[in-house]
């Protein structure tokens, strides 16, 4: 099953069953074949989960895809983009259209959400020191690069 990613930012995500041995104990070793689960659950960023469920998200949008690479251009532009969606979400489509290089930026990004919750941090203080202001909290700058990113793809499709 795809990760399904909702207008709000939440993420629909499939829900892996633990399996238990013959004493009832949960185990991570399974001892008889099952079914695959059809389970899922929704995370919200900020929950534990979400910016890994987000960069396989990503990921599943163009597998063919190479690895995320950051250039210097890609991640001044990411860090001009995310400040400029945190000062005006309605105006997400607006601040993509404004990028020289939306691919470099979208590159840079997708790098910062490979490196998980420290790198989404540590690129939330970079983007305020650089543009100016606080720090976004790293669930709220892990929103915006999820928006952006949806952008962005939308823009190269």
């Amino acid at each position: 099953m795809d990760i399904i990613r909702h207008d709000d930012g939440s993420l629909t995500v499939p829900v892996i069953a633990r399996r238990h041995d013959e004493d009832g104990e949960v185990g991570d070793a399974p001892t008889e074949m099952v079914a695959p689960s059809e389970e899922t659950m929704v995370i919200r960023p900020g929950e534990g989960g979400y910016v890994d469920a987000l960069a396989k998200w990503n990921a599943q949008q163009h597998p063919d895809r190479g690895e995320a690479v950051s250039t210097a251009s890609g991640r001044e532009q990411a860090m001009h983009v995310v400040h400029a969606v945190a000062e005006d979400r309605e105006h997400v489509a607006e601040a993509v259209e404004e990028l020289t290089d939306p691919e470099a930026g979208g590159e840079a990004l997708r790098h910062v959400l490979v490196g998980g919750t420290p790198s989404v941090k540590a690129f939330a203080e970079e983007v305020a020191d650089a543009e100016g202001g606080d720090p976004l909290p790293p669930h709220t700058a892990t929103r915006i690069i999820g928006e952006v990113l949806a952008e962005i793809d939308g823009h190269t499709d």
